[in-house]
């Protein structure tokens, strides 16, 4: 997870190719697609991290530099845009898949993108939409920005919201709807997870750089560029592209089945004597017999299981369910298919396991930008070269990439000749839980440090002090959260995906996108508490008390790692190992 709010790209996948496919032609030239389309989509990748990651890594330091917001009260309105960003991809999918097809949706997007970077330059650069800048040496409270210019900024960032709505999860579905072979799926899912490293790195080095260096106004002309030319080339490669049919949201078939049960809650179903009861299986295919359901390949209905059989009489047809000689249904609110309620049970199973994770991302949410904050007042001077507090993230991103190298090249063939398996899931997941609580006792350490430096001088009251302790301390624990990153986000989306039906593959990225959302909701929340409860987070940094913040981070992850180990030991296995 990054502090510009972007979801965890999808896993790596294997770097086999289906040579057979690249070699051959489309059989039908009208659906086009294929290897042609990759370097627009690929330069369309690349455009939007780089804007993405250029415009919000640097947040937190715009918002105190700029607007003159408190630091601690920048760190909270970061989490809450980075909430909002890892959130809306998930509604962009539904829209997509149910209403508009990728391609419509992604353009759309991308071109909001576009806008979104135009107004963050025009923020920088015209005096009037932002206040005057605070003089540290200045007497009384800097000017606070108006409603009006904080009305401006946010208009900026309610159009990256809908930007990354429509981009983050369509692009790759959008990439890989260009292939029929698997192989080829695979390389370019392998390509969509190293432009999305890639631009973040680029976005949070370069681009952060120039906003500190040179100006704000070039650093976001700069984004709004790079955003402008990924729009232009995804838009030259249209004819290319293959544009599948609108397939219809999952989503809907869930509710469904929550709407249905409830509506049945008086009807007693009995699993014991379930066979007397009749139960709906959906349309039946031309030419099936009448005991032959779609969706079922000829063989027999499905008969509903005896977990949460309370959901069971979402299926039962009763008095008033309508149902065609075709196996149609007159009111599908009222009753679904057998399958859509096991679907709907598959996902309250691994709901605990869910849950179990979110707050991993709450952890990461504090670290990120208070960490931020801890870089300002320290020394960031790499051989002459001054480091931009907000390219601290790039520690994070690094990790993953060189840990994920370690992982598939040296630590996975060592795990599989020692135990003669492959690490399960919930193994990864529970690996990168413990890495992840040291990774907040570093944190502790290196702020126990930094203020002992400021102690030892005796400027507790200056907040613009700089403590002589290099900043890249700070890199030691983002180097361990990116290492819990590449073992935990990755085992949850393979958690997901191999554990959901078919029908729900798709909502495997969504679950991690939701859980990346509530944790930087979560973060601003317990911030506020910790503010409202203790003394420790005034704006002043040098008079903090942030140790004993990642200290109780650290605790309370070892706390919700306990209730993780008991939810993987109560999980079965529907799918994983078959």
């Amino acid at each position: 997870m990054e502090e510009n709010g972007s979801q965890e790209p999808l896993p790596r996948r294997s770097h086999g190719v289906d040579h057979e496919s690249l070699q051959q032609p489309q059989s039908d030239p009208k659906r086009k697609g294929g290897w042609i389309t990759f370097p627009f989509l690929g330069v369309a990748m690349m455009g939007l991290g780089v804007a993405t990651s250029g415009a919000l890594s640097n947040l937190v330091v715009y918002l105190i530099k700029k607007y003159n917001v408190p630091s601690v009260d920048a760190a909270q309105i970061s989490n809450i845009i980075a909430g909002c960003i890892s959130l809306a991809p998930v509604a962009g999918a539904i829209v997509a898949d149910a209403f508009f097809g990728c391609y419509p949706v992604v353009a759309v997007s991308m071109a909001f993108s576009v806008l979104s970077l135009v107004v963050f330059t025009l923020t920088a650069s015209l005096h009037g939409l932002h206040p005057v800048p605070c003089q540290p040496a200045a007497a009384g409270p800097c000017e606070p920005a108006s409603a009006g210019q904080m009305a401006v900024l946010y208009a900026g960032v309610f159009l990256m919201c809908v930007s990354a709505a429509g981009s983050r999860f369509n692009q790759a579905t959008m990439g890989a709807d260009q292939f029929d072979s698997a192989g080829d799926r695979d390389v370019l899912f392998n390509w969509f997870f190293i432009f999305f490293y890639t631009s973040s790195v680029l976005g949070s080095t370069v681009i952060v750089y120039v906003q500190d260096t040179v100006s704000w106004t070039l650093g976001f002309g700069v984004s709004a560029a790079a955003s402008v030319m990924g729009l232009a080339a995804l838009l030259l490669g249209s004819r290319y592209y293959r544009r599948p049919a609108v397939r219809g949201s999952p989503f809907t078939g869930l509710a469904r089945v929550a709407v249905a049960a409830a509506r049945k809650r008086k009807v007693v179903v009995n699993v014991a004597t379930s066979g007397e009861l009749k139960f709906y299986h959906g349309r039946r295919r031309s030419g099936d017999g009448d005991d032959k359901a779609a969706g079922n390949s000829g063989t027999d209905p499905i008969a509903p299981s005896d977990s949460f059989s309370f959901l069971n009489r979402a299926a039962l047809i009763t008095d008033g369910d309508t149902i065609g000689a075709d196996g149609s249904v007159a009111r599908p609110w009222r009753v679904c298919t057998v399958q859509q309620v096991e679907d709907f049970k598959t996902v309250l199973r691994i709901l605990p396991l869910w849950t179990a994770t979110i707050f991993l991302s709450i952890a990461l949410g504090v670290q990120i930008n208070f960490t931020i904050l801890q870089a300002l007042v320290m020394d960031r001077t790499v051989a002459r070269l001054t480091i931009p507090a907000g390219s601290m993230i790039v520690g994070c991103f690094i990790a993953v990439v060189v840990f994920l190298g370690l992982f598939d090249r040296i630590l996975l063939p060592l795990w599989r000749r020692v135990t003669r398996h492959d690490p399960t899931p919930l193994q990864r997941i529970g690996a990168g839980h413990v890495i992840t609580i040291v990774s907040m006792a570093a944190s502790a350490v290196n702020e126990r440090r930094r203020l002992a430096t400021v102690h030892a001088h005796g400027e507790e009251g200056d907040p613009t002090w700089v403590s002589p302790l290099s900043a890249m301390w700070l890199l030691l624990p983002f180097a361990l959260s990116g290492a819990g990153e590449a073992l935990h986000f990755p085992g949850q989306v393979t958690l997901y995906y191999q554990e959901f039906p078919p029908s729900l593959k798709n909502t495997a990225t969504g679950m991690v996108a939701m859980i990346v959302a509530l944790g930087f909701y979560l973060s601003t929340a317990l911030i506020g508490i910790v503010r409202q409860a203790t003394a420790w987070l005034p704006d002043n940094m040098n008079a903090s008390k942030l140790e004993n913040l990642y200290w109780l981070l650290a605790v309370l992850l070892a706390v919700n790692f306990g209730y993780y180990m008991l939810c993987a030991r109560l999980y079965k296995y529907q799918n994983v190992g078959k």
